[in-house]
């Protein structure tokens, strides 16, 4: 898959995939969703009772993995089902069972309730994802249950499934920038085989896969964990849901932080223009470093421009002829292209993107798929969660737009302006739902939220995936007196798990101690 118009998850980096390390199983040890009694529609489901039990290995949908290992202190992660409505214009009818995962607040006398978290994609599992990063939420434990979930069609909630594992192997190993009729041709027949395929797995459920519908899921987890108001973490596309939870349910936002801000304004395309600028960003302070460390750095090139020129050479070259990758695998270009931007969503991962830049260029490129790898979801065995399946479905879901091949081409000029590396690859991108088989929502969300607390909404000046801009937008889109800006003046994707101080003091103050920070604050 080319790299992704969708708003990935801030902690779906290189090697952070190998520690989503929580979940619940495919087996009978799972305890089943609840039946409900009482009232029927919306209120019968919000009255059920969650059956918390230990979690299981994650599914393969989920990522895999080992099960979660116990928190400080010993304490054990739970996980649930919670039944939601399949349409929630028909709360009587068919019904899909959401996974869920917590851990209970340390300090019980001084609850405020339940921290809900979504990780971003869409697509990102949220029973794996918070286990495997929960001692940077620790503190919030203190005063919080930390829950998250499964958003529908994703991991252990009704997943999408477009093909099997060696078919995805094809698949991402595509050329994704085609150069003639015949290259457009094959992207455009492969397109329309991924999509048959989610519609012969999901087709009945495709159409209650987006945002909207994840959002009113959100605050059916509202009223059956017991709270009030819908207490909430939301990274990366979570901000997007977030905003679309604050617009539908604006007297139910409680304590509320975006963290790395999708633009709520901006289109397919739009947004693609945007995540392309942003990875060229990453990349020229990435080439930065690189050229500051003089000798140290491996890469060839004595200026930014120079080693972006090796970049586009490399990645010209693996469009004529992939190299050695893993086993009988190869690096392709659009693998390659990947596995850069993969290591591009945080500054620790950077030694990681020179060493595999190094060694592709020697004919090795083990490590650059490695990374692609990770951000298409496939594990060491060549078992592929959900999370780039799911990501399409609920994007072609909320988005309009169509887009053909021939519109992709016309617009790639604009494309390359705004990033010489990453240009064609996002402009090719917008194609992804244009044999789609059920239509898409909005043009934009929605996420006017006038009489909503205030949000925490917190932008990076540095983040590839997210730009920075996209906090500002937010802030004005919630309205006046909701949205609360705060800049972060680092790289990679996100702010609260940068390690930043003054970030970390500033949400924790506003989340457990309900301190709203001056709007206009800058960390750096």
């Amino acid at each position: 898959m080319p790299i992704s118009v969708a708003k990935r998850a801030v902690l779906f980096t290189a090697t952070a995939a190998l520690l989503l390390t929580a979940g619940c199983s495919d087996d009978g040890g799972q305890a089943a969703a609840p039946e409900t009694s009482g009232p029927s529609g919306l209120d019968g489901l919000a009255a059920q009772k969650l059956e918390w039990s230990p979690c299981r290995p994650p599914s393969a949908a989920e990522g895999g993995g080992p099960v979660p290992s116990p928190l400080p202190g010993g304490a054990p992660w739970e996980c649930a089902f919670l039944t939601a409505p399949l349409d929630y214009a028909e709360p009587d009818g068919e019904t899909v069972d959401l996974a869920l995962i917590r851990a209970k607040a340390r300090d019980r006398s001084r609850r405020i309730g339940s921290l809900l978290f979504n990780f971003g994609g869409p697509g990102a599992s949220g029973v794996s994802g918070l286990p495997g990063f929960a001692e940077k939420f620790e503190t919030l434990r203190s005063r919080y249950d930390l829950v998250s979930f499964d958003p529908r069609g994703v991991g252990r909630s009704a997943p999408v499934e477009c093909a099997t594992d060696r078919e995805l192997d094809a698949y991402y190993a595509l050329d994704f920038t085609p150069d003639d009729a015949a290259e457009e041709r094959t992207l455009s027949d492969a397109q329309k085989k991924y999509a048959d395929g989610c519609e012969k797995d999901s087709g009945k459920r495709l159409p209650h896969l987006g945002t909207e519908n994840a959002a009113r899921d959100m605050d059916l987890m509202r009223r059956v964990l017991g709270d009030d108001k819908l207490h909430y973490f939301g990274i990366s596309y979570g901000t997007e849901l977030g905003g679309v939870y604050a617009h539908l349910f604006p007297s139910h936002v409680g304590r509320a932080v975006f963290d790395a801000v999708v633009d709520p304004g901006a289109g397919v395309e739009a947004g693609a223009l945007g995540q392309a600028k942003g990875f060229q960003l990453a990349l020229d302070n990435f080439a930065k470093d690189c050229v500051g460390r003089g000798a140290e750095c491996t890469l060839p090139g004595s200026s930014v421009a120079e080693i972006e020129k090796f970049v586009t050479d490399l990645l010209a070259s693996l469009d004529k002829k992939p190299i050695e990758g893993i086993g009988d695998r190869k690096l392709t270009q659009t693998q390659a292209a990947n596995g850069i931007a993969q290591a591009l969503y945080s500054k620790e991962f950077w030694p990681y993107l020179e060493q595999g830049l190094d060694e592709a260029d020697g004919g090795n490129g083990a490590l650059l798929l490695a990374l692609s790898d990770s951000m298409n979801g496939r594990d060491q065995n060549g078992v592929y969660s959900n999370i780039q399946s799911a990501n399409t479905a609920i994007n072609c879901v909320d988005y309009k737009e169509r887009y053909t091949l021939g519109q992709a081409r016309e617009r790639l000029p604009k494309f390359r302006k705004v990033s010489p590396v990453f240009g064609d690859f996002m402009g090719w991108a917008i194609t992804s739902c244009s044999s789609w088989p059920v239509p898409g929502t909005w043009d934009h969300p929605d996420v006017s939220a006038a009489g909503s607390a205030p949000i925490l909404v917190i932008g990076n000046t540095g983040d590839p995936a997210t730009p920075y801009e996209g906090a500002r937008a937010m802030v004005d889109a919630l309205g006046n007196g909701v949205g609360v800006e705060l800049t972060y003046r680092g790289e990679g994707h996100g702010a609260y798990n940068s390690g930043n101080a003054c970030v970390k003091a500033a949400t924790d103050a506003y989340l457990l101690d309900g301190k709203v920070p001056r709007s206009g604050t800058v960390c750096g």
